[in-house]
Protein backbone atom coordinates (compact mmCIF):
# COMPACT_ATOMS: atom_id res chain seq x y z
CA UNK A 1 0.00 0.00 0.00
CA UNK A 2 3.17 2.15 0.79
CA UNK A 3 4.37 1.76 -2.43
CA UNK A 4 1.75 2.54 -4.23
CA UNK A 5 0.71 5.60 -2.67
CA UNK A 6 4.23 6.62 -3.52
CA UNK A 7 3.80 5.91 -6.88
CA UNK A 8 0.64 8.20 -6.55
CA UNK A 9 2.05 11.28 -5.09
CA UNK A 10 5.09 11.66 -6.92
CA UNK A 11 5.31 14.76 -9.18
CA UNK A 12 2.22 16.33 -6.99
CA UNK A 13 2.50 20.00 -6.35
CA UNK A 14 1.84 20.47 -2.54
CA UNK A 15 1.90 23.79 -0.89
CA UNK A 16 2.18 24.09 3.25
CA UNK A 17 0.69 27.09 4.67
CA UNK A 18 0.90 27.76 8.31
CA UNK A 19 0.42 30.79 10.76
CA UNK A 20 4.05 32.41 11.62
CA UNK A 21 4.73 30.85 14.96
CA UNK A 22 6.81 27.83 15.75
CA UNK A 23 4.37 25.57 16.90
CA UNK A 24 2.37 25.87 13.89
CA UNK A 25 5.00 25.64 11.70
CA UNK A 26 7.66 22.76 13.51
CA UNK A 27 5.28 19.86 13.75
CA UNK A 28 4.48 19.84 9.50
CA UNK A 29 8.31 20.15 8.48
CA UNK A 30 8.56 16.18 8.92
CA UNK A 31 5.71 15.87 7.04
CA UNK A 32 6.81 17.75 3.93
CA UNK A 33 10.40 16.62 3.84
CA UNK A 34 8.84 12.84 3.74
CA UNK A 35 6.97 13.99 0.84
CA UNK A 36 9.51 15.81 -0.73
CA UNK A 37 11.04 12.72 -0.48
CA UNK A 38 9.16 10.89 -2.79
CA UNK A 39 9.10 13.06 -5.67
CA UNK A 40 6.65 16.21 -4.37
CA UNK A 41 7.34 19.34 -5.69
CA UNK A 42 6.54 21.00 -2.25
CA UNK A 43 6.77 24.54 -1.65
CA UNK A 44 5.63 26.77 1.71
CA UNK A 45 3.29 30.28 2.30
CA UNK A 46 4.25 31.41 5.39
CA UNK A 47 5.97 34.87 6.97
CA UNK A 48 9.66 35.76 6.01
CA UNK A 49 10.45 34.96 9.90
CA UNK A 50 11.07 31.43 8.57
CA UNK A 51 12.93 32.10 5.46
CA UNK A 52 16.11 31.09 6.45
CA UNK A 53 14.78 27.37 7.84
CA UNK A 54 12.79 26.80 4.73
CA UNK A 55 16.39 27.73 3.21
CA UNK A 56 17.84 25.00 5.68
CA UNK A 57 15.20 22.50 4.57
CA UNK A 58 15.68 23.02 1.16
CA UNK A 59 11.67 23.80 0.32
CA UNK A 60 11.01 26.91 -1.48
CA UNK A 61 8.91 29.81 0.49
CA UNK A 62 6.67 32.21 -0.60
CA UNK A 63 6.43 35.26 1.54
CA UNK A 64 3.85 37.67 2.71
CA UNK A 65 2.00 40.33 0.27
CA UNK A 66 -0.88 41.02 1.37
CA UNK A 67 -1.00 39.26 4.83
CA UNK A 68 0.01 41.23 8.23
CA UNK A 69 3.28 40.11 9.19
CA UNK A 70 2.56 39.03 12.65
CA UNK A 71 5.15 36.42 14.37
CA UNK A 72 5.34 35.01 17.66
CA UNK A 73 8.45 37.53 17.82
CA UNK A 74 5.85 40.85 17.55
CA UNK A 75 2.81 39.85 17.74
CA UNK A 76 2.25 41.50 21.62
CA UNK A 77 3.80 44.91 20.86
CA UNK A 78 2.66 44.98 17.45
CA UNK A 79 -1.40 44.56 18.60
CA UNK A 80 -0.50 46.05 21.92
CA UNK A 81 -1.73 42.42 23.19
CA UNK A 82 0.42 42.14 25.98
CA UNK A 83 -2.22 44.48 28.17
CA UNK A 84 -4.86 42.04 27.98
CA UNK A 85 -4.70 39.15 30.55
CA UNK A 86 -8.69 38.11 31.02
CA UNK A 87 -8.42 34.47 29.25
CA UNK A 88 -11.53 34.51 27.53
CA UNK A 89 -10.55 38.72 25.91
CA UNK A 90 -7.48 37.30 24.94
CA UNK A 91 -8.86 34.64 23.48
CA UNK A 92 -11.79 36.65 21.65
CA UNK A 93 -8.91 39.05 20.43
CA UNK A 94 -6.23 36.34 19.12
CA UNK A 95 -9.28 34.69 17.00
CA UNK A 96 -10.46 38.40 15.38
CA UNK A 97 -6.90 40.38 14.73
CA UNK A 98 -4.29 36.92 15.06
CA UNK A 99 -6.65 34.57 12.35
CA UNK A 100 -9.80 35.57 11.27
CA UNK A 101 -9.01 38.98 9.72
CA UNK A 102 -5.92 37.48 8.30
CA UNK A 103 -8.23 35.08 6.40
CA UNK A 104 -8.74 37.06 2.80
CA UNK A 105 -5.49 38.36 3.25
CA UNK A 106 -3.85 35.08 3.03
CA UNK A 107 -6.47 33.72 0.50
CA UNK A 108 -5.17 36.50 -2.16
CA UNK A 109 -1.64 35.86 -1.60
CA UNK A 110 -2.11 32.03 -2.19
CA UNK A 111 -4.30 32.59 -5.31
CA UNK A 112 -1.75 34.81 -6.62
CA UNK A 113 0.72 31.79 -5.77
CA UNK A 114 -1.69 29.48 -7.19
CA UNK A 115 -1.09 31.11 -11.00
CA UNK A 116 2.43 30.39 -11.38
CA UNK A 117 2.45 27.30 -8.87
CA UNK A 118 -0.69 25.50 -9.56
CA UNK A 119 -0.44 23.34 -6.54
CA UNK A 120 -2.65 19.97 -6.26
CA UNK A 121 -3.11 19.96 -2.86
CA UNK A 122 -2.89 22.40 0.08
CA UNK A 123 -1.68 21.22 3.41
CA UNK A 124 -2.22 23.78 6.19
CA UNK A 125 -2.26 23.45 9.82
CA UNK A 126 -5.51 23.41 12.35
CA UNK A 127 -5.67 27.33 12.47
CA UNK A 128 -4.87 28.46 9.24
CA UNK A 129 -8.14 30.37 8.66
CA UNK A 130 -8.13 30.88 4.43
CA UNK A 131 -8.87 26.87 4.53
CA UNK A 132 -12.29 27.22 3.37
CA UNK A 133 -11.55 30.24 1.49
CA UNK A 134 -9.09 28.45 -0.39
CA UNK A 135 -11.58 25.39 -0.89
CA UNK A 136 -14.49 27.66 -2.49
CA UNK A 137 -12.29 30.13 -4.46
CA UNK A 138 -9.94 28.10 -5.94
CA UNK A 139 -11.92 24.33 -6.09
CA UNK A 140 -8.87 23.08 -4.27
CA UNK A 141 -9.10 19.78 -1.60
CA UNK A 142 -7.33 20.69 1.50
CA UNK A 143 -5.52 18.99 3.93
CA UNK A 144 -5.70 20.39 8.13
CA UNK A 145 -2.95 19.04 10.41
CA UNK A 146 -3.92 19.43 13.83
CA UNK A 147 -1.24 20.97 16.28
CA UNK A 148 -3.13 20.81 18.92
CA UNK A 149 -5.75 18.10 20.63
CA UNK A 150 -8.63 17.95 18.90
CA UNK A 151 -10.52 21.07 18.76
CA UNK A 152 -14.14 19.44 17.31
CA UNK A 153 -17.33 20.07 19.65
CA UNK A 154 -18.98 16.68 21.30
CA UNK A 155 -21.65 17.20 23.38
CA UNK A 156 -19.06 15.62 26.04
CA UNK A 157 -17.25 18.76 26.26
CA UNK A 158 -17.37 22.12 27.12
CA UNK A 159 -16.10 24.51 24.15
CA UNK A 160 -12.58 24.68 23.64
CA UNK A 161 -10.69 27.32 25.73
CA UNK A 162 -12.79 26.91 28.32
CA UNK A 163 -10.10 23.73 30.00
CA UNK A 164 -13.10 22.15 31.82
CA UNK A 165 -12.91 18.15 32.28
CA UNK A 166 -15.61 15.94 30.05
CA UNK A 167 -19.23 15.93 31.25
CA UNK A 168 -19.65 12.27 33.35
CA UNK A 169 -23.59 12.80 33.24
CA UNK A 170 -26.59 14.51 31.43
CA UNK A 171 -26.75 17.58 34.05
CA UNK A 172 -22.77 18.71 32.95
CA UNK A 173 -23.84 17.54 29.62
CA UNK A 174 -26.68 20.26 29.41
CA UNK A 175 -24.39 22.66 31.36
CA UNK A 176 -21.62 22.32 28.55
CA UNK A 177 -24.62 22.60 25.99
CA UNK A 178 -25.49 26.16 27.29
CA UNK A 179 -21.61 26.97 27.50
CA UNK A 180 -21.53 26.14 24.04
CA UNK A 181 -24.91 28.76 22.95
CA UNK A 182 -23.77 31.41 25.07
CA UNK A 183 -19.99 31.28 23.45
CA UNK A 184 -21.64 31.13 20.12
CA UNK A 185 -24.21 33.76 20.70
CA UNK A 186 -22.68 36.22 23.39
CA UNK A 187 -19.01 35.49 24.45
CA UNK A 188 -17.53 35.08 21.33
CA UNK A 189 -20.09 36.35 18.62
CA UNK A 190 -18.44 39.82 17.64
CA UNK A 191 -15.80 37.43 15.99
CA UNK A 192 -18.11 34.09 14.77
CA UNK A 193 -20.08 37.40 13.24
CA UNK A 194 -16.70 38.41 12.00
CA UNK A 195 -15.74 35.31 10.44
CA UNK A 196 -19.10 34.64 9.03
CA UNK A 197 -18.82 37.75 6.92
CA UNK A 198 -15.99 36.67 5.29
CA UNK A 199 -17.31 33.25 4.89
CA UNK A 200 -20.70 34.85 3.03
CA UNK A 201 -18.14 36.59 0.79
CA UNK A 202 -16.00 33.25 -0.33
CA UNK A 203 -19.63 31.83 -0.83
CA UNK A 204 -19.31 29.49 1.90
CA UNK A 205 -21.62 26.50 3.37
CA UNK A 206 -21.07 26.82 7.13
CA UNK A 207 -22.87 26.18 10.26
CA UNK A 208 -22.36 28.78 13.00
CA UNK A 209 -19.97 27.83 15.39
CA UNK A 210 -16.46 29.37 16.59
CA UNK A 211 -13.84 29.18 14.58
CA UNK A 212 -11.53 25.87 15.63
CA UNK A 213 -14.61 23.47 15.30
CA UNK A 214 -15.35 25.11 11.70
CA UNK A 215 -12.18 25.13 10.31
CA UNK A 216 -12.13 21.25 11.45
CA UNK A 217 -15.33 20.53 9.44
CA UNK A 218 -14.34 22.92 6.81
CA UNK A 219 -11.04 20.51 5.58
CA UNK A 220 -11.45 17.83 3.30
CA UNK A 221 -9.30 15.47 5.67
CA UNK A 222 -8.01 16.49 8.79
CA UNK A 223 -4.89 14.96 10.31
CA UNK A 224 -4.70 14.83 14.22
CA UNK A 225 -1.23 14.72 15.62
CA UNK A 226 -1.30 12.50 18.13
CA UNK A 227 -3.78 9.53 19.63
CA UNK A 228 -6.91 9.28 21.43
CA UNK A 229 -5.20 8.54 24.67
CA UNK A 230 -3.46 12.30 24.92
CA UNK A 231 -7.43 13.74 24.72
CA UNK A 232 -10.63 12.83 26.48
CA UNK A 233 -13.10 10.11 25.44
CA UNK A 234 -15.26 11.23 22.81
CA UNK A 235 -19.03 9.86 21.66
CA UNK A 236 -18.42 11.21 18.30
CA UNK A 237 -15.62 12.16 15.83
CA UNK A 238 -16.19 13.56 11.98
CA UNK A 239 -16.10 11.40 9.38
CA UNK A 240 -12.90 13.68 7.60
CA UNK A 241 -10.59 13.18 10.96
CA UNK A 242 -8.00 10.78 11.45
CA UNK A 243 -5.87 10.13 14.15
CA UNK A 244 -2.03 9.91 12.99
CA UNK A 245 0.30 9.44 16.03
CA UNK A 246 3.46 11.42 16.98
CA UNK A 247 4.17 13.17 13.31
CA UNK A 248 7.33 15.65 14.83
CA UNK A 249 9.33 17.71 13.31
CA UNK A 250 12.32 16.97 10.66
CA UNK A 251 15.53 15.86 12.17
CA UNK A 252 18.58 15.11 9.62
CA UNK A 253 19.65 12.08 9.97
CA UNK A 254 23.31 13.35 9.60
CA UNK A 255 22.30 15.12 12.95
CA UNK A 256 24.72 14.69 16.26
CA UNK A 257 24.27 14.67 19.58
CA UNK A 258 26.78 17.79 20.94
CA UNK A 259 25.62 18.17 24.69
CA UNK A 260 28.57 19.97 26.70
CA UNK A 261 26.69 18.98 29.79
CA UNK A 262 26.49 15.39 29.61
CA UNK A 263 28.97 14.61 31.94
CA UNK A 264 26.69 16.66 34.55
CA UNK A 265 23.79 14.80 33.51
CA UNK A 266 25.04 11.63 34.58
CA UNK A 267 25.85 13.36 38.11
CA UNK A 268 22.12 13.75 38.82
CA UNK A 269 19.50 11.22 39.58
CA UNK A 270 16.76 13.96 39.78
CA UNK A 271 17.22 15.71 36.57
CA UNK A 272 14.43 18.69 35.71
CA UNK A 273 13.72 20.31 32.20
CA UNK A 274 11.73 23.52 31.94
CA UNK A 275 10.50 25.83 29.07
CA UNK A 276 8.24 28.47 28.90
CA UNK A 277 7.91 27.81 25.24
CA UNK A 278 8.46 30.32 22.17
CA UNK A 279 6.52 32.90 22.48
CA UNK A 280 6.01 33.86 26.65
CA UNK A 281 8.87 35.95 27.23
CA UNK A 282 7.87 36.71 30.67
CA UNK A 283 10.17 34.27 32.34
CA UNK A 284 8.73 35.02 36.11
CA UNK A 285 6.00 33.07 35.26
CA UNK A 286 7.35 29.47 35.09
CA UNK A 287 10.90 29.39 34.37
CA UNK A 288 11.95 31.52 37.18
CA UNK A 289 10.07 30.51 39.92
CA UNK A 290 11.42 26.51 38.84
CA UNK A 291 15.00 27.93 39.31
CA UNK A 292 14.23 29.41 42.69
CA UNK A 293 12.05 26.10 44.01
CA UNK A 294 15.25 23.86 42.84
CA UNK A 295 18.20 25.86 43.65
CA UNK A 296 21.23 24.60 45.37
CA UNK A 297 19.73 21.41 45.74
CA UNK A 298 20.26 17.99 44.80
CA UNK A 299 18.52 18.28 41.59
CA UNK A 300 19.54 19.18 38.05
CA UNK A 301 17.48 21.70 36.89
CA UNK A 302 18.12 22.57 32.90
CA UNK A 303 16.24 25.98 31.48
CA UNK A 304 15.78 26.95 28.23
CA UNK A 305 15.17 30.41 27.61
CA UNK A 306 14.43 31.19 23.80
CA UNK A 307 16.75 34.01 24.28
CA UNK A 308 14.81 35.77 26.87
CA UNK A 309 16.87 37.31 29.76
CA UNK A 310 19.47 34.63 29.80
CA UNK A 311 22.60 36.09 31.21
CA UNK A 312 20.25 37.90 33.83
CA UNK A 313 19.45 34.74 35.08
CA UNK A 314 22.97 32.73 34.62
CA UNK A 315 24.16 36.40 36.93
CA UNK A 316 20.78 35.43 39.52
CA UNK A 317 20.79 31.62 39.84
CA UNK A 318 24.59 30.67 40.00
CA UNK A 319 24.55 27.39 41.03
CA UNK A 320 25.98 24.02 40.39
CA UNK A 321 23.06 22.39 39.94
CA UNK A 322 21.62 24.79 37.46
CA UNK A 323 21.99 25.48 33.40
CA UNK A 324 20.62 28.25 31.99
CA UNK A 325 20.57 28.03 27.91
CA UNK A 326 19.12 30.05 24.97
CA UNK A 327 18.17 26.82 23.33
CA UNK A 328 18.74 23.27 24.05
CA UNK A 329 17.53 20.19 21.94
CA UNK A 330 15.15 18.35 23.96
CA UNK A 331 16.38 14.79 22.53
CA UNK A 332 19.47 16.03 24.48
CA UNK A 333 18.20 16.18 27.85
CA UNK A 334 14.92 14.06 27.90
CA UNK A 335 16.17 10.68 27.96
CA UNK A 336 18.36 11.90 31.57
CA UNK A 337 15.21 13.94 33.00
CA UNK A 338 12.80 12.83 35.63
CA UNK A 339 9.93 15.58 34.85
CA UNK A 340 9.26 17.89 32.37
CA UNK A 341 8.11 21.49 33.47
CA UNK A 342 5.77 23.09 30.59
CA UNK A 343 3.37 25.55 30.02
CA UNK A 344 1.89 23.48 27.72
CA UNK A 345 3.22 23.65 24.17
CA UNK A 346 1.90 20.87 22.49
CA UNK A 347 5.08 20.09 20.51
CA UNK A 348 7.24 19.86 23.77
CA UNK A 349 4.63 17.54 25.39
CA UNK A 350 4.46 15.24 22.41
CA UNK A 351 8.30 15.05 22.72
CA UNK A 352 7.59 14.45 26.38
CA UNK A 353 5.58 11.31 25.62
CA UNK A 354 7.76 10.20 22.83
CA UNK A 355 10.51 9.94 25.69
CA UNK A 356 7.82 8.73 28.09
CA UNK A 357 8.55 11.57 30.73
CA UNK A 358 5.75 13.02 33.05
CA UNK A 359 5.33 16.40 32.87
CA UNK A 360 3.96 19.40 35.47
CA UNK A 361 2.31 21.80 33.50
CA UNK A 362 1.37 25.04 33.98
CA UNK A 363 -0.16 27.37 31.27
CA UNK A 364 -3.53 29.49 30.16
CA UNK A 365 -3.21 31.14 26.94
CA UNK A 366 -2.95 30.17 23.08
CA UNK A 367 -5.23 26.76 23.76
CA UNK A 368 -2.01 26.07 26.41
CA UNK A 369 -4.54 25.37 28.80
CA UNK A 370 -6.43 22.59 27.06
CA UNK A 371 -3.35 20.70 26.80
CA UNK A 372 -2.69 21.01 30.31
CA UNK A 373 -5.70 20.32 31.03
CA UNK A 374 -5.48 16.94 29.54
CA UNK A 375 -2.41 16.40 30.84
CA UNK A 376 -3.75 16.27 34.40
CA UNK A 377 -6.30 14.95 33.86
CA UNK A 378 -5.41 11.77 32.04
CA UNK A 379 -2.56 11.52 34.96
CA UNK A 380 0.30 12.26 32.50
CA UNK A 381 1.51 14.91 35.22
CA UNK A 382 0.11 16.99 37.51
CA UNK A 383 -1.74 20.60 36.07
CA UNK A 384 -0.98 23.56 38.29
CA UNK A 385 -4.31 25.38 36.92
CA UNK A 386 -2.12 28.97 36.78
CA UNK A 387 0.53 30.01 34.48
CA UNK A 388 1.88 31.59 37.53
CA UNK A 389 2.48 29.06 40.09
CA UNK A 390 4.30 29.39 43.22
CA UNK A 391 8.22 27.95 43.84
CA UNK A 392 6.34 25.93 46.73
CA UNK A 393 3.96 25.01 44.14
CA UNK A 394 5.95 23.71 41.52
CA UNK A 395 8.41 21.67 43.76
CA UNK A 396 5.76 20.33 45.51
CA UNK A 397 4.55 18.87 42.25
CA UNK A 398 7.85 18.18 40.86
CA UNK A 399 8.50 15.71 43.85
CA UNK A 400 4.99 14.01 43.46
CA UNK A 401 5.35 13.16 39.89
CA UNK A 402 9.32 12.13 40.62
CA UNK A 403 7.88 9.67 43.14
CA UNK A 404 4.61 8.49 41.71
CA UNK A 405 5.23 5.88 39.51
CA UNK A 406 2.27 6.14 38.09
CA UNK A 407 2.60 8.83 35.86
CA UNK A 408 6.11 7.39 34.27
CA UNK A 409 3.22 4.11 33.88
CA UNK A 410 0.88 6.05 32.22
CA UNK A 411 3.34 7.85 29.59
CA UNK A 412 5.17 4.62 29.03
CA UNK A 413 1.33 3.42 27.82
CA UNK A 414 0.52 6.37 25.98
CA UNK A 415 3.68 6.51 24.05
CA UNK A 416 3.26 2.72 23.13
CA UNK A 417 -0.15 3.97 21.51
CA UNK A 418 1.27 6.88 20.04
CA UNK A 419 4.08 5.06 18.60
CA UNK A 420 1.71 2.24 17.15
CA UNK A 421 0.74 4.68 14.36
CA UNK A 422 3.35 5.13 11.45
CA UNK A 423 2.66 8.83 11.19
CA UNK A 424 4.50 9.44 7.90
CA UNK A 425 3.43 6.23 6.24
CA UNK A 426 -0.45 7.09 7.42
CA UNK A 427 0.01 10.89 6.21
CA UNK A 428 0.82 9.26 2.72
CA UNK A 429 -1.56 6.74 2.35
CA UNK A 430 -4.38 9.47 3.48
CA UNK A 431 -3.07 12.02 1.11
CA UNK A 432 -2.55 9.97 -1.84
CA UNK A 433 -6.00 8.65 -1.23
CA UNK A 434 -7.30 11.89 -1.33
CA UNK A 435 -5.64 13.34 -4.26
CA UNK A 436 -7.16 10.05 -6.21
CA UNK A 437 -10.53 10.29 -5.14
CA UNK A 438 -10.45 7.19 -3.40
CA UNK A 439 -13.07 6.91 -0.15
CA UNK A 440 -10.03 7.78 3.04
CA UNK A 441 -9.73 4.90 5.18
CA UNK A 442 -10.89 4.33 7.70
CA UNK A 443 -9.59 4.79 11.60
CA UNK A 444 -8.56 1.06 12.85
CA UNK A 445 -9.09 0.98 16.29
CA UNK A 446 -5.44 0.32 18.58
CA UNK A 447 -5.75 -1.25 21.90
CA UNK A 448 -2.19 -1.15 23.84
CA UNK A 449 -2.17 -2.69 27.26
CA UNK A 450 1.28 -2.36 29.46
CA UNK A 451 1.73 -4.64 32.53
Amino acid sequence: MEMQAQEQLKGKKILFATIPADGHFNPLTGLAKHLQSLGCDVRWFTSDYFAGKLEKLGIPHYGYKKTLNLTGDNVDDYLNRRSITDPIEKLNFDFEHIFIARSPESYADIAEIHESFPFDLLIADSTFTAIPLVRAGLNKPVLSIGIVPLVEDTPELAPFGMALPPATDEVTQAEYAMLHEQAVNILFKKTIDLHEGILNEFGVKYERSMFPNLLVKQADLYLQIGSPGFDYERSQTGSNVRYVGALLPYQPDNSEHNCWFDERLNQYEKIILVTQGTVEKDTSKLTEPTLEAFKDTDVLVIATTVGSKTEALREKYNFNNIIIEDYIPFSDVMPYASVYITNGGYGGSLLSVNHQLPMVAAGLHEGKSEICARIGYLEYGINLNTEIPTPAAIKAAAEEVMANEKYKHNMIRLYHEMNSYNARELCTQYIAELLSGLPVSKQEQIDIEIN
